[in-house]
């Protein structure tokens, strides 16, 4: 387990490069990108913590970069109603072209890089990688909800 951790987090930098790559003349990031994929992907819009939460980062991290995207027109905010200082976030059509043409650029890259796996392979690793996800939200869930200890 522990050399399967070790190539995944090998895997997430070398995807973090390659995805730098792929979308820098469109003036994006892999953070960037991904935080474009979770506001587009999301069934409705949602605050600035929620898709931090959704994407295992911290909060503040997400906040930056949405502060940037904001300034540069690609997402805007709009009131929540739940929370007076948490407003949801949306992409702008600006924003959601700019996505598609991210997207544009990954499709052929993506199939590039899948070439010669089956989709069993690649549905048993989405299953491995989804399953220890699972597990280490359970535990982070549990650890938030213990009480500190002084």
């Amino acid at each position: 387990m522990t050399a399967l951790i070790l190539d995944v987090f090998r895997l997430n930098g070398r995807l973090q490069l390659a995805g730098d790559r792929l979308v820098l003349e469109l003036g994006l990031t892999s953070a960037r990108w991904q935080i474009l994929g979770a506001i587009a992907y999301s069934d409705r819009p949602e605050s600035v913590a929620w898709h931090a939460r959704t994407m295992g980062v911290h909060r503040q991290g997400v906040q930056r970069i949405v502060n940037e995207l904001k300034r540069e027109g690609v997402v805007e905010f709009q009131p929540n109603p739940q929370h007076k200082r948490a407003h949801l976030v949306v992409l702008t059509q600006k924003g959601r072209k700019l996505y598609e043409a991210a997207n544009a650029r990954q499709i052929p890259w993506v199939n590039e890089l899948s070439e010669g796996l089956s989709p069993d392979d690649i549905a048993t690793a989405q299953n491995v990688v989804g399953h220890l996800k699972t597990r280490l939200e359970e535990a982070s869930t549990r650890q938030d909800q213990s009480p500190t200890q002084s």
